[in-house]
């Protein structure tokens, strides 16, 4: 079985949803530890409500991880704050506080061609088509690719809701999040709007547990073929 490793960034972004579809998944908080590369085939990265600006000390090894995952070819799955950790480490651009506002609930996310082709988001597009709906909960945004990403998603709000680089896969929104959590979220910021997000969740239930589940099941086919393809006699 593919070894995964979850890295938390903030102990109110949990792997909610992921937590019963990524079983034996070995948890590490970053402000405590970080895994070392060698023990894990798969690594998720999930959000937190600081900024890359914050720039807590945990942050610039794990930034280096994710990095490095991408120059061997270990999968990652990079979530929110994750997306924006990766455009910034690697010479894209952020803003923080992002000029059009908060992003939050079940939001329209459209793939681009780009998309169909890819390891993990091919299956989405395959299963769900090129527009479906995810949770998103995100004020500060990715403002400009790094240099040999490839475009993958977004959103009529904000452009770059997907993009891979190399075996590193970032996604602003939430495919691991539950509707109770991202009310959570909304509860935490003061949101005015807090409680409206219900309702949104129960109008798009069926798609958003498609996507969750589907999000999971392409990252571990893509985890499995690495393994597959490095174990293979030369």
């Amino acid at each position: 079985m593919a070894r995964i490793a979850v890295i938390i960034n903030d102990p109110e972004v949990p792997l909610d949803l992921f937590d019963a579809l990524l079983p034996g998944a070995l948890k590490f908080q970053a402000w405590e530890a970080l895994p070392d590369i060698g023990d894990f085939d798969g690594l998720v990265i999930l959000g937190g409500r600081m900024s890359v600006e914050d720039d807590p000390p945990w942050m610039a090894p794990e930034n280096a991880l994710m990095l490095a995952c991408g120059d061997v070819g270990i999968p990652v799955l990079s979530i929110c704050l994750g997306i924006q950790m990766l455009a910034k480490a690697a010479g894209g651009e952020v803003a923080v506080s992002a000029a059009a506002g908060v992003e939050r609930g079940a939001v329209e996310i459209e793939l681009l061609p780009a998309a169909k082709d890819d390891p993990t988001l091919g299956l989405v597009y395959r299963r769900l088509g090129g527009r479906f709906y995810a949770p998103s909960s995100h004020g500060d945004a990715v403002t400009k690719l790094p240099a040999g990403a490839c475009w993958l998603a977004r959103s009529a709000k904000y452009p770059y809701h997907a993009f891979r680089l190399k075996s590193v896969l970032g996604v602003q929104f939430h495919p691991e999040a539950s509707g109770a959590l991202v009310e959570r979220w909304a509860e935490l910021t003061a949101d005015p709007a807090a409680g409206a997000y219900g309702p949104q969740f129960a109008a798009h239930a069926a798609e958003l547990d498609t996507l969750s589940r589907t999000v999971v099941e392409g990252f571990l086919a893509e985890v499995e073929a690495r393994l597959a393809d490095v174990s293979r006699p030369v």
